[in-house]
C-alpha cells in the first residue's frame, strides 16, 4: 500500500505563478450549446453523443439540474442541461421521478443516459460537490469546474471524488473541465477523475487536473480488473502526488498530456493494465511511468514522449519505475483515428485549451488552437407539457388554495408564501434568485387535477421551465414553462409543489390556484 505524502501547495502556487506569467489572455466566447464531437475511446461501442437531438434547458442549482432530469419523459430521454452559477451543498436537493434517481448533496447520474451537462456564460463551478455516474451511458461533461470534493471533514460528497464513476458505467465523455482539491488524503480529498466496477469507453480531454493528492484511478483494487478503454488527451495534470492516472487491469491511451511537478509517481501501469504512451511532456516530475506500490505489473508502449527535468527511483519490491529510459514493453492496438501533436508543443497547446472556460479550444493536430463550431442547436426553452397560454382564461369551479396553507423554499424580502393563495394577483411571491418552489398544502388528502399559475401584472413571461410535484411521494405531475393551466391525472395529495428550474430575472407568482376538475 502507498504511503500517504502531503502536498506541495507551495510548489504549486509558484508553479502557477510562472505559468501564468508566461501565458497568454484568451478572450473567448463561452460556449452556449454542447460543442464539437467525441474523440478517443467514447467514439467507439455505438459512440457518445450525451443530448444531442432533445431538448436544451439551463439550471443555475443542483436542485434545478436535478428536476431537469427528473422532468423527461424517461430516464433515456436526451437531454442538454446548461448550467450557470456556483452549484453547492446549500442548492443542490435530491428530486423524486420515474425518470431519475438523485440524491441531497451531489450532482447524481444514476440508472439514467443520454444526457448533456455544459457550463455556459460566466462560467459553471461544483463548489466542493461531486458528480457521481453510476449504472449510466452516453454521458457528456463538458466546460464546468469542480473543486474541493471532501471524503472527511465537510461537507462530503461524492467519496471525495470531483468526477466518480462505478458500476456499468459506458460511453463518457469529459472535456474541457478543470478538476482541482487543495491537498490530498490528510486533508480530507480522494481522487479527481475516479472509475470502478465495469466502467469502459472513457475520454477525459482538454482538461485541467490540479493541486491533489491523487490524479485518478481505473479499478479500485487488483481485483477489479473489469475497467478499461480509456482515453486521455491534451490534458493538464499539475502539482499531483500520484495516480496521473493508476491503471489496474485494461487498455490506456495516453497522448499529447503535459505533465508537471509530479511528486511521487505519475503513469502507474499495474495488475496487468496496458497503456500506450505517446507525444506526452513531463517535467519537473518523479517516476512518472511504471509500476508502482505493487509486485502486480502493467505493461506500456512509449514513443515520442519528452522527459524535461524528471527523476528516476531505483528498481525495488512493488516499484518498478519505466525509466530513465522507457521503452515498450507490449504493443497496445488503437481502433480510432486520431492526431498527434508534436510532445514539443504540447505545453503550449494545451496551455491554451485545456481546462473550462478557454472557448472549448482545441488543437488541429498541427499545434495550432481552434475553436470548434457547435454541434447542437442554439438554447432552446423546452416546450410545456400542456401548452398553457400566457394569460389563463377564466377558471370555473372552486379554487381550492382558497383557505389552504402556503409555504416555499426561498423568499424575497416584502413577499409572502400566503401571498399565492389569497385571491389578489396584485400582491405575489417570489423566491430569493431566478429559481425556488412555492406549495400549496391542506390537513387531509385532496383531489387535486388542475393547476392555474397567474404572473401579475407586467412581470408576465419572468417564469421559464419548471416542475409541478406531488410533494408527498416527490412523483412529477407534469413540466413546462411559463405561466398558465396545467392539467394532469387526478390525484389526491396534501401538499403540491411548484418548483422554478429557469427564469427570466426574478419570477413572481401572483396566485397559486388548485382545482379538483
Amino acid at each position: 500500500m502507498r504511503r500517504p505524502v502531503a502536498l506541495r501547495l507551495q510548489a504549486a502556487l509558484a508553479t502557477a505563478a510562472v505559468g501564468i506569467a508566461a501565458g497568454v489572455t484568451l478572450s473567448t466566447p463561452q460556449a452556449s450549446a454542447a460543442a464539437g464531437a467525441a474523440t478517443g475511446y467514447a467514439t467507439q461501442n455505438g459512440g457518445t453523443t450525451g443530448g444531442a437531438g432533445g431538448q436544451t434547458v439551463r439550471a443555475s442549482t443542483g436542485t434545478a439540474i436535478h428536476a431537469a432530469l427528473c422532468g423527461r419523459a424517461s430516464s433515456s430521454t436526451p437531454i442538454t442541461i446548461e448550467v450557470t452559477g456556483t452549484i453547492n451543498h446549500g442548492n443542490t436537493s435530491k428530486v423524486s421521478g420515474s425518470s431519475c434517481n438523485t440524491a441531497d448533496g451531489v450532482i447524481e447520474l444514476k440508472q439514467i443516459s443520454n444526457v448533456t451537462i455544459i457550463g455556459v456564460g460566466s462560467g459553471a463551478v461544483f463548489d466542493q460537490l461531486g458528480i457521481h455516474l453510476r449504472d449510466s451511458s452516453n454521458i457528456i461533461i463538458q466546460n464546468v469546474t469542480v473543486r474541493n470534493v471532501k471524503k472527511s471533514g465537510s461537507p462530503t460528497s461524492n467519496g471525495g471524488d470531483a468526477i466518480g464513476m462505478e458500476s456499468t458505467v459506458r460511453n463518457v465523455w469529459a472535456d474541457h473541465v478543470t478538476l482541482e482539491a487543495s491537498g490530498g488524503e490528510s486533508e480530507g480529498y480522494d481522487g479527481l477523475f475516479d472509475m470502478k466496477d465495469n466502467t469502459q469507453y472513457v475520454t477525459l480531454s482538454y482538461s485541467v487536473l490540479r493541486n491533489s493528492g491523487r490524479g485518478g484511478l481505473i479499478g479500485s483494487s487488483e481485483s477489479d480488473l473489469s475497467n478499461g478503454f480509456v482515453s486521455f488527451h491534451h490534458n493538464l495534470y499539475e502539482n499531483i502526488d500520484s495516480r496521473t492516472p493508476l491503471l489496474r487491469g485494461g487498455i490506456a491511451h495516453i497522448y499529447n498530456n503535459h505533465y508537471v511537478s509530479l511528486h511521487e509517481s505519475g503513469i502507474n501501469s499495474r495488475a496487468g493494465a496496458r497503456a500506450k504512451v505517446e507525444n506526452n511532456y513531463f517535467r519537473n516530475s518523479k517516476d512518472v511511468l511504471g509500476t508502482f506500490y505493487t509486485n502486480e505489473r502493467g505493461y506500456w508502449q512509449v514513443s515520442g514522449n519528452t522527459f524535461d527535468s524528471v527523476t528516476w527511483s531505483s528498481p525495488g519490491t512493488e516499484n518498478y519505475p519505466a525509466g530513465p529510459n522507457p521503452t515498450s514493453n507490449t504493443t497496445v492496438s488503437i481502433p480510432y483515428a486520431y492526431r498527434l501533436d508534436a510532445a514539443s508543443c504540447v505545453p503550449d497547446v494545451v496551455r491554451q485549451t485545456a481546462g473550462a472556460n478557454t472557448g472549448l479550444r482545441v488543437s488541429d493536430g498541427s499545434c495550432s488552437p481552434q475553436t470548434p463550431p457547435p454541434t447542437t442547436a442554439a438554447p432552446t426553452t423546452p416546450p410545456p407539457t400542456t401548452a398553457p397560454p400566457t394569460t389563463p382564461p377564466p377558471t370555473s369551479g372552486t379554487n381550492l388554495s382558497l383557505g389552504a396553507g402556503a409555504d416555499g423554499s426561498s423568499k424575497a424580502s416584502g413577499t409572502s408564501y400566503g401571498n399565492v393563495r389569497d385571491g389578489d394577483n396584485s400582491t405575489w411571491w417570489s423566491p430569493a434568485g431566478s429559481t425556488g418552489s412555492i406549495s400549496i398544502k391542506w390537513g387531509a388528502a385532496t383531489r387535486v387535477s388542475r393547476v392555474v399559475i397567474r404572473e401579475p401584472s407586467g412581470t408576465q413571461g419572468s417564469i421559464g421551465s419548471w416542475q409541478l410535484v406531488n410533494h408527498d411521494t416527490g412523483a412529477v405531475l407534469a413540466s413546462g414553462s411559463g405561466a398558465g393551466a396545467i392539467t394532469f391525472s387526478a390525484t389526491a395529495l396534501s401538499k403540491i409543489t411548484f418548483s422554478i428550474t429557469s427564469s427570466n430575472g426574478t419570477p413572481r407568482v401572483g396566485e397559486f390556484e388548485t382545482y379538483a376538475a
